[in-house]
């Protein structure tokens, strides 16, 4: 059984670790000068090199034949033995599974032992914040006096959990996630060397889903390669991944510019039948309209939506995605999500509304008239009226002053609107 495509693949040299360039040109310039920090802290997202780097460093302090870019040959001794992980030189502890004091203990008493004439005895530690607060203790005094020749290299994913008299003693670099244009290209030659075709759009969407982890991409590439048959499709990772396609928010563009209400009903039914995640659905529709929010700010319209609207709707369903993913009854929150999408075309503004009505303020203001119109009277009415009573004194009517003649003014231009609509 072949290996994986995260092992296979995994970085022999510096210049195979991608989107982390500064780190590694430190961590090279540190091995030519021979100005090694007695502890090394790696902490970034998962997937994004930091027990790869750990391992780098080891191979180069301890490689026979190191090129003068400071880069470990692979194919001394040395080199195969930690590449293969039967090196007497490293000693890897996985901090979440051997995280207790006597554990560091046994590190500690036997690092001084077996460093050769040049070598370098390195420990690396991965999830180091794992480690219990005894065994924290029982690594410091190590730290603070470390033997010859021996170096500490602690991987995490979060390093706020690391105690601070441990984190004092690092030299500390933190790896960012890789860019996504860094993943595709990975993920190309992978599946190149495979002898593999694959859709442009199925890589973009793996490494969307990859979320700059390089380890998850390979490993999510593999998922779909095992799923394919013959040619990897965009299709095929909307399969396997329970991924909504793109052309369902089109549809839902489509609506919105038709005001067609029924719509949503029939696309969460659809996505619901489909076996398609919901989450990845919603998350997908934040996306798109930010992707539209982005088109206006650059002057690119997005029909159907205006400015205003897609900017409001944008912050809404930031707001709306936490409340989705607490939800009891996802695909009813998800209905009258896509409803209050659709409905937002006939809804304007507040600041909109501000306007215009500050518009119509600075109007000069129009003359009253008077309605002119003759009373329609019966035979009776016309006849001429016995002498009566002088009538009371008529009410007072209200006016209205110029603000409130802007409102109704206002009022009735808008109720025309919506009428019309």
């Amino acid at each position: 059984m072949s290996a994986s495509s995260s092992r296979r693949y995994r970085p022999q040299r510096f210049a195979d670790v991608l989107g982390q360039d500064p780190i590694v040109q430190a961590l090279k310039n540190a091995i030519r000068s021979g100005r090694l920090a007695q502890a090394y802290l790696l902490s970034g997202e998962r997937g994004t090199g930091k027990t790869t780097l750990a391992r780098l460093i080891a191979k180069a302090l301890n490689c026979s034949a190191l090129t003068t870019d400071e880069e470990p040959c692979s194919q001394c001794s040395s080199c195969l033995e930690i590449a293969n992980g039967t090196s007497l030189e490293v000693i890897e502890l996985d901090g979440a599974s051997h995280r207790g004091i006597e554990d560091i203990r046994t590190i500690t008493e036997g690092i001084s032992f077996g460093i050769g004439p040049t070598g370098y005895k390195v420990v690396i530690v991965d999830e180091v914040h794992m480690l219990t607060k005894e065994a924290f203790n029982a690594l410091l005094k190590t730290l603070e006096e470390p033997p010859p020749r021996c170096l500490f290299l602690f991987a995490t994913t979060e390093p706020h959990k690391v105690l601070p008299t441990i984190v004092s003693r690092c030299q500390r670099f933190h790896l960012h996630r890789i860019p996504r244009s860094l993943v595709i290209q990975k993920l190309q030659r992978i599946a190149k060397e495979l002898e593999i075709p694959i859709e442009q759009g199925a890589l973009e969407r793996i490494a969307d889903r990859a979320e700059g982890g390089m380890r998850d991409g390979e490993s999510l590439l593999d998922q779909v390669i095992a799923f394919a048959d013959g040619k990897v499709t965009e299709k095929d990772v909307e399969t396997v991944f329970g991924l909504p396609s793109k052309a369902s928010y089109q549809r839902l563009d489509a609506a919105v510019q038709s005001g067609d209400f029924a719509f949503p009903f029939t696309l969460v039914e659809e996505l619901y039948q489909e076996g398609k995640h919901l989450i990845h659905f919603f998350e997908g529709l934040v996306d798109h309209f930010r992707a539209i929010v982005r088109a206006n700010l650059q002057g690119t319209d997005r029909p159907p939506y205006r400015h205003e609207q897609a900017m409001s709707l944008f912050s809404d369903l930031v707001r709306r995605l936490d409340l989705f993913r607490q939800a009891h009854h996802p695909r009813v929150f998800l209905e009258e999500t896509l409803l209050h999408i659709i409905r937002s075309r006939y809804v304007l503004p507040v600041d909109l509304l501000i306007k215009r009505l500050e518009a119509l303020e600075q109007l000069p203001p129009q003359p009253q008239q008077p309605p002119s119109y003759e009373p329609i009277l019966s035979e009776e009415q016309e006849r001429p009226a016995p002498a009566l009573a002088p009538s009371p004194t008529p009410k007072q009517t209200h006016t209205f002053s110029p603000r409130e003649e802007t409102l109704l003014q206002f009022a009735a231009v808008e109720l025309e609107g919506i009428i019309k609509r």
